[in-house]
């Protein structure tokens, strides 16, 4: 089992040793207030696939965020003792994740999601040990997928969504998924500082479809508001 990560993570990790919130966000983090949480950024690697990120999308049903897309996590608890063990805490509980399989790479700067004063941390990690994940509250969580890196950095799978509101921002079609809001800027930014983005026609705007999310099979080791981000 190796625990380091491979070699193609490195340039990403050099570049965030000098991350500012202004790189992912036009809105400033305040320094205090706002409800603590995290997600899990979770790079894996898969035989014939390369690099890829964990994402799972939230259930039609749900009252916030319904059918979108997003990283695994959520708000802190008390007794999580740090932003990680918020990310790994709530990974395990929404797609079974086990945390000895994760190896903590970095903590990404503070990010606020004004619409719901959320904080957010995302915590990138390696999955040095993968294993089957699955919707472990399919009432919370519709489908769990692993994202190719080569998926989403394809010019073809590549454009911008308007919100209703007037919004526009990146976004990703992959795996049936449209990723965007707060995960797709996350995601453009993370491509961009780890060389890995391709140029792509920012021409491409589409209207934000209405949400939907349907059950799909889990993301095993075997399977091929937030809009104020970017």
């Amino acid at each position: 089992m190796t625990r380091r990560p491979p070699a193609w993570i490195d340039p990403l990790l050099t570049r965030l040793g000098t991350a500012r919130a202004e790189d992912f966000t036009r809105l400033t983090t305040p320094t205090e207030g706002g409800r603590e949480s995290a997600v899990l950024v979770l790079l894996g690697e898969q035989p014939g696939a390369g690099p890829d990120v964990l994402v799972l999308q939230r259930a039609a049903t749900l009252r916030n965020h319904a059918g979108q897309p997003a990283f695994p996590g959520g708000a802190a608890d008390p007794e999580d003792a740090d932003v990680r063990a918020t990310a790994l805490r709530e990974a395990n509980e929404e797609v079974g994740l086990d945390p000895a399989s994760v190896t903590v790479l970095a903590e990404l700067p503070k990010l606020w999601i004004p619409v719901s004063d959320f904080v957010v941390t995302p915590v990138l990690a390696w999955w040095h040990d993968p294993h089957p994940v699955h919707p472990r509250e399919p009432a919370e969580v519709a489908h769990v997928a692993r994202l190719p890196v080569s998926e989403l950095v394809d010019p073809a799978n590549r454009l911008r969504v308007r919100h209703p509101s007037g919004w526009i921002g990146p976004a990703f079609s992959a795996r049936g998924m449209l990723v965007w809001g707060f995960t797709a800027g996350v995601l453009a930014t993370l491509l961009e500082m780890g060389g890995w983005a391709r140029p792509w026609s920012h021409d491409r705007v589409v209207e934000l479809p209405s949400t939907r999310a349907t059950p799909a099979p889990s993301a095993g080791t075997d399977e091929a508001d937030e809009s104020a981000l970017r």
